[in-house]
């Protein structure tokens, strides 16, 4: 169950509660000055995220476990490891998208700037404005290419004037580097772009609304070289402004891309033959690739795993 969790259906969900009139883009309710006792070992400069003896299940199914490390500002965190170890189960802890799922429990700690996500202060709906995710298979609305841009930004009362949105959504379209390919139709529908444009759409549309972090969940695993080479591009620019985390299968796209790595693997429990991830290691991307601290690790990235 780890990895094999329809995006899709997580992406409907969140959209319909939106259109339900949820309050999804509602005031700030993450206090800040909430700390947590329980991290240790921090840097002068305080990572984005915390994860501190993390793991997931589904029911009676512990999905991942043991998975404790930093995720550093302005940086690309790639994700790597074979299905099933938990690389997306993970990822969805940093914005609470398992919340989504009935059966899912999270265990440990998660703190992201020093708050406890999982707080009963911490509005999970502030923490997917702050955090902001894009899926495997780009997910444009059924709606205009400015509207989709719009969408978050009206939801919010980010921007309640014509003048506003257009701002907002000509800066967005420009740092998904996708503003000259369309200025000329942003009223048509967005379903009629390439499969390499709806996905940096749907990162400008998760920009509109100011994140800190960008979630990627296999941005590419649908795109063409030369659509991978766009996205790879785009995320290296940005960077300096937000903080990335990238699940990948793609270990050549980790190395291009990342600054810091970490493999994810599978432990099977000889009785029920049930499958839990578990985070072997993680440091610079470097040296993951180069040298990396265990054999586990070095058998996965030289294509000897299993």
């Amino acid at each position: 169950m780890t990895d094999s969790i329809d995006e899709g259906e997580m992406t409907s969900t969140m959209t319909d509660q939106a259109d339900q009139g949820a309050p999804a883009m509602s005031a700030p309710h993450i206090d800040m000055s909430i700390a947590s006792e329980h991290v240790e070992d921090l840097s002068d400069v305080p990572p984005v995220f915390c994860a501190r003896d993390l793991e997931v299940s589904y029911g009676e199914f512990k999905a991942v476990k043991d998975v404790s490390m930093d995720v550093l500002e302005h940086e690309i965190t790639a994700f790597i490891g074979p299905s099933g170890c938990g690389k997306t189960t993970i990822l969805r802890c940093f914005n609470r998208m398992n919340d989504l799922i009935e059966s899912s429990r999270v265990e440990g700690h998660l703190l992201y700037h020093g708050v406890d996500l999982y707080d009963s202060k911490v509005d999970p709906v502030e923490v997917r404005r702050r955090i902001g995710m894009v899926f495997q298979k780009p997910n444009p609305f059924p709606k205009s290419i400015y509207d989709n841009i719009a969408y978050g930004p009206r939801v919010s009362g980010m921007a309640k004037k014509k003048d506003a949105l257009d701002e907002i959504v000509e800066t967005s379209l420009r740092k998904a580097a996708l503003w000259d390919e369309v200025k000329d139709r942003l009223e048509e529908s967005a379903l009629g772009m390439s499969g390499g444009q709806q996905q940096r759409l749907c990162i400008a549309r998760a920009i509109a609304v100011n994140p800190d972090v960008l979630l990627m969940d296999e941005p590419c695993s649908a795109l063409d070289p030369i659509a991978t080479g766009a996205i790879e591009d785009l995320m290296r620019d940005i960077k300096s402004e937000y903080t990335i985390v990238i699940v990948t299968h793609n270990m050549q796209q980790a190395a291009r891309v990342s600054d810091q790595t970490a493999f994810f693997s599978v432990e099977v429990n000889p009785h029920s033959d049930t499958r839990t991830g578990v985070l072997v290691e993680i440091d610079t991307t470097e040296k993951m690739f180069s040298n990396p601290s265990d054999q586990r690790t070095e058998r996965y990235v030289t294509g000897r795993f299993g």
